[in-house]
This record gives C-alpha cells, sequence and structure tokens, in this order.
C-alpha cells in the first residue's frame, strides 16, 4: 500500500511497525511473504526475507524460507541469481525444497540442459520419488513440444512406482492429444477414472475439449465443456475464462453469452481478465457490436484500466481493414483517460502498413518503442519485413534509417543487421486472447500445477 514501494522497500515499513512497539512474528512474516507472492509482488516479498536475515538469530529460518527466497530472487533478479544463491548454501540448507525451487526456475526459463542435469541429482539424492518433480520438467518438455520426453517421464513414474498425482495425469492426457492418438488419450482418461485417490477436475475437461477441437471432433469437445462447468467450485473463476475462450473458437455465440451470464451471476464483480476473455470471444466470433457493448460495461465497472483488453476490438477494427474507425477508438480510448502499450501502437501501425502508409506506421512504431512497459516488447516479425520491403520498393532510404532506429532503441540492431530472433518469431510479441490459441494445453496447465515451493 506504500505509495511507491520500489523506493521505501519492506524494510522500512517492517522497522516502523516494529518501532511504533509492535514486535513481529515469524508466522505473521510469513503470511505476509505469503499475500506478496499471491498478488506477484515479489520484489516485496524478497525484501521481507532480506529483512529477516537482518535480524540475526531472532527468527529460525528453514529450508521452505530458503526455497521462497530462491524462487523470488529467481523472479526478482533471474536464474542465474538464484543460481548463485543454491551454491552458496551450506549443504544443510540443500535439501528436496531447494533443490526443487532450483529446478523450477531452471524450467520457468527453459533451461533445459540445467534442469536435466539437476534433476539426475535429484535422483541420485533421492529427492525425485515423488511426482512434483517429474511434473515440473514434463512441462518444460510439453512447452519444448518435445512429447516423447513426456512419455520417458511417465513411464518412469510407473517403473518406480511413483504415485502420480491430478496434474501428472492431466499432463500426460494432454501429450496423447498433442500426439494426436484420441484413443491414448481417452484410455488415460479411463486411467484416471479407475484411480481411487483422483478425480478428473474442470482442467482435465478442458485440456481433453481443447485436444479434441484440434482434432475437429467438435461433439466431443462439447461434451467436454459440459463437465467442465459441473466441475467449478463456488469460488474458481478461472473456468469461466476458458469456457468462455473454447466456446468461442467453437463459434458457439449463444454459449458464449449464457457462460457469460452464468458467470456474472456467481460473482458480484469481473475481473479485467474476465472481460478479456469475454471480449476476445465476441472478437473472434466478429460479434463487435456485442464486444463493444461488453468494453463499455467494463469501462463503467474496472478498478484499473488494462490496454490488452481495449486492444482486442482495436485490433478487430484493423484486422477487417477499418483503419478510420481503429483510429477512432484509439481517441476515444485518451478521451476516457484510458492507457495505452506497445502493442497498441503496433496494432494501428498493422492497419498503416496494409494501407502501405509507412510513414504513418513508423510513427506508431516510434510511439511504441516509448511507451510504459516498452522494455519487454519486440515487434512482430512480419511487421518489421514488411516496413523493410515498402522502403526498399519505394528507395526510401529516410523512412528505412526511422525503422533502423527504432529497432536500435528495442536492442534489435548489431552493426546496420536486424537481429533479436525477429526472424524466427520467436519474439513475437501481440496481445493475444485469455488462452493462446497457440498453446491452450500447455498454457492451462501451467497455471494449474502448483508452485514448487
Amino acid at each position: 500500500m506504500m505509495e511507491n514501494p520500489s523506493v521505501s522497500g519492506a524494510s522500512t515499513v517492517l522497522n516502523r511497525w516494529e518501532e511504533e512497539g509492535k514486535k513481529l512474528t515469524k508466522w505473521e512474516l510469513s503470511r505476509v511473504i505469503k499475500e506478496l507472492r499471491k498478488y506477484r509482488r515479489f520484489s516485496l516479498a524478497l525484501g521481507v526475507y532480506e529483512w529477516i536475515h537482518e535480524q540475526g538469530d531472532r527468527f529460525r529460518v528453514s529450508t521452505s524460507d530458503t526455497a521462497i527466497q530462491l524462487d523470488l530472487i529467481s523472479k526478482v533478479h533471474g536464474v542465474l541469481s538464484a543460481e548463485e544463491y543454491f551454491l552458496k548454501l551450506p549443504d544443510t540448507a540443500k535439501d528436496n525444497r531447494t533443490y526443487g525451487a532450483l529446478l523450477n526456475a531452471y524450467v520457468q526459463a527453459k533451461m533445459k540442459e540445467k534442469a536435466e542435469s539437476l534433476i539426475v541429482d535429484m535422483r541420485d539424492k533421492g529427492y525425485a520419488m515423488h511426482s512434483l518433480p517429474f511434473n515440473v520438467m514434463m512441462t518444460l518438455y510439453m512447452k519444448l513440444k518435445e512429447y516423447e520426453k513426456v512419455i520417458e517421464m511417465i513411464t518412469e513414474m510407473l517403473e518406480k512406482n511413483i504415485k502420480m498425482d491430478i496434474y501428472s495425469y492431466n499432463i500426460w492426457v494432454t501429450t496423447c492429444g498433442s500426439m494426436g492418438s484420441v484413443e491414448k488419450m481417452e484410455e488415460v482418461l479411463q486411467r484416471m477414472k479407475l484411480d481411487s485417490s483422483i478425480y478428473p477436475n474442470w482442467t482435465t475437461y478442458s485440456t481433453m475439449a481443447t485436444m479434441y477441437m484440434n482434432m475437429g471432433l467438435t461433439e466431443k469437445a462439447r461434451d467436454c465443456l459440459k463437465k467442465v462447468e459441473s466441475r467449478i467450485t463456488a469460488r474458481d473463476r478461472i473456468p469461466y475464462h476458458y469456457l468462455l475462450s473454447l466456446y468461442g473458437s467453437l463459434a458457439s455465440k449463444e454459449e458464449v453469452y449464457r457462460i457469460w451470464k452464468a458467470y456474472k451471476s456467481n460473482f458480484p464483480s469481473i475481473w479485467n481478465l474476465g472481460y478479456h476473455a469475454m471480449i476476445a470471444s465476441l472478437v473472434r466470433l466478429d460479434d463487435i457490436e456485442g464486444a463493444k457493448r461488453i468494453f463499455d460495461e467494463w469501462l463503467s465497472a474496472r478498478s484499473t484500466y488494462d490496454p490488452r483488453v481495449s486492444n482486442l476490438i482495436m485490433g478487430w477494427y484493423v484486422k477487417n481493414g477499418l483503419l478510420d474507425e481503429a483510429e477512432a477508438f484509439l481517441e476515444n480510448v485518451f478521451e476516457v483517460g484510458g492507457k495505452v502499450n506497445s502493442n497498441t501502437w503496433e496494432i494501428l501501425a498493422e492497419g498503416y502498413i496494409a494501407k502501405q502508409q509507412i510513414s504513418e506506421a513508423l510513427t506508431c512504431m516510434k510511439e511504441a518503442v516509448s511507451a510504459e512497459g516498452a522494455v519487454h516488447w519486440k515487434p512482430k516479425p512480419a511487421n518489421i519485413s514488411t516496413l523493410l520491403a515498402l522502403c526498399d520498393e519505394e528507395s526510401d532510404l529516410e523512412n528505412k534509417e526511422v525503422l533502423f532506429e527504432v529497432m536500435k532503441q528495442i536492442g534489435c540492431l548489431d552493426n546496420g543487421k536486424i537481429t533479436g530472433e525477429t526472424e524466427s518469431g520467436s519474439n513475437l510479441s501481440s496481445d493475444r486472447s485469455y488462452v493462446d490459441d497457440d498453446d491452450t494445453e500447455s498454457n492451462l496447465l501451467l497455471s494449474q500445477i502448483p508452485e514448487t515451493l
């Protein structure tokens, strides 16, 4: 709640609290850290741990604390800093928790070789005798689309009688579907049902629905989505987001509106992510009037302005060649005090690129570079390639220099050549639906698997 927490830091508040005569307990500090992590305030949470260590031997620090601190260091300072922290730990602090935290850091960074090397060490030390490290590794292989490696991990678990949990089964289902085997996917589901310790949850059926959709089995997908609804617990919002997205992908407008109505009836307020999921589905269905109505509702109900929501509608206008409408919509965003991000400007730039208005497109790209949060933005490779081609066709050296300057500012220009993985597209940056259409199953599973800690 501090006005500028990044400057003040956690220690300022904790010291002030104790100066007022209120002594903190370890239980209270652990609860604070848990809450800060829940709301992704990782730097502040790490600051609490740093304050704890400043107190000397006053508080007992467990290996669970050490593991959580390692996780926070990875999130705040990067995986190499977390690795350095781990290497400096005494042997007594290196147990299954801290090893698991480092493994999770490697996996999040997609550092495959280091993750594979670490899990070998974990096997040797007896720290890989339960499902969680296997689940973490399998999500890495799944994200890398190395499905045979996932099956190898499953086989190892079966051979060693390592008990699978719901996440293990869900990954197995996903892998079979990704490999195109409906029969094996359904066999895994039957195996889940026969396991008395497992109850297939909404994630299971949402994943299967996605797989059936990918295989063109729409009726089976619909049956699974009905099972998703039957497994939603009272206060869980996330299944509604996936239902909205998946029904939108099935072109089921009536179902999208029905789910939206049920969502609103169960919750007094809807998060930005909920509005984003609904508007993304309506945009996918080309129901732009409906999307605008929901957008207006969001404007009156929102607590914070999320530019990703308005970008959905702008993107629809541009995709459909309605550049004037996109410009007018952006003006309206500014009028209501809304925010924009780099993707907002790139979306508008795409409209100008389609009309071969090079100068206007480059003006937008320059705005994208200076927008809030631009440090994490990379332009779409296709946009850069098209702009370069247009400049060459027109022999427009002036605008080509402007484009090179933009690329230089975002670190994608080296010795006059465009770099930074733009050719492969791995740095492609764009607003997507709540569920990434290209990798729904992986995102779904990653959102459901609990943190290693």
